[in-house]
């Protein structure tokens, strides 16, 4: 299986990185934003750097949507997996457009209110897994997977 793993740096990347147990054992793409310590975390591995910042940042936002379709359309990957934040909603949308299945996880420090990118992918997402069940009666058919960290 190929799998794109699209997250923003600092935590969000972090839970996606403790997922390794699944990951690992796939052929992987990461997309996030070029930080240090996301260039440390992916050493070796294949990386596309998204534009940073995503907060109310309308033309990263549009750079980020073109990127998404060329890279989905050049990698063509089995799943989308994405922790957030501002980068996920793009490529969750290119994906859905382009017949490519998703799985959002929602952070794990966020229990009793949605979070923005967990509200635009929710209605885009194959699986939308949560990590505590606290959350499941915010989205409701989501998996609860337990903590990622």
């Amino acid at each position: 299986m190929r799998a794109m793993l699209v997250a923003t740096s600092g935590g969000h990347l972090a839970q996606l990185l403790s997922l390794d147990a699944w990951w690992s054992r796939h052929d992987r793409h990461w997309v996030t934003f070029d930080e240090p310590h996301a260039r440390v975390a992916l050493d070796g591995e294949t990386v596309t750097w998204a534009y940073s910042p995503t907060n109310r940042n309308v033309p990263n936002a549009l750079r980020n949507a073109a990127l998404a379709f060329r890279l989905l359309r050049a990698e063509r990957p089995d799943v989308v997996v994405s922790t957030g934040a501002g980068v996920a909603a793009p490529f969750f949308l290119a994906a859905r457009m382009l017949g490519i299945r998703t799985v959002y996880v929602e952070v794990f420090d966020r229990i009793d209110s949605p979070t923005l990118t967990g509200r635009l992918c929710y209605p885009l997402a194959d699986v939308f897994c949560t990590q505590w069940e606290a959350q499941e009666h915010i989205y409701p058919g989501a998996v609860t997977i337990g903590p990622a960290l």
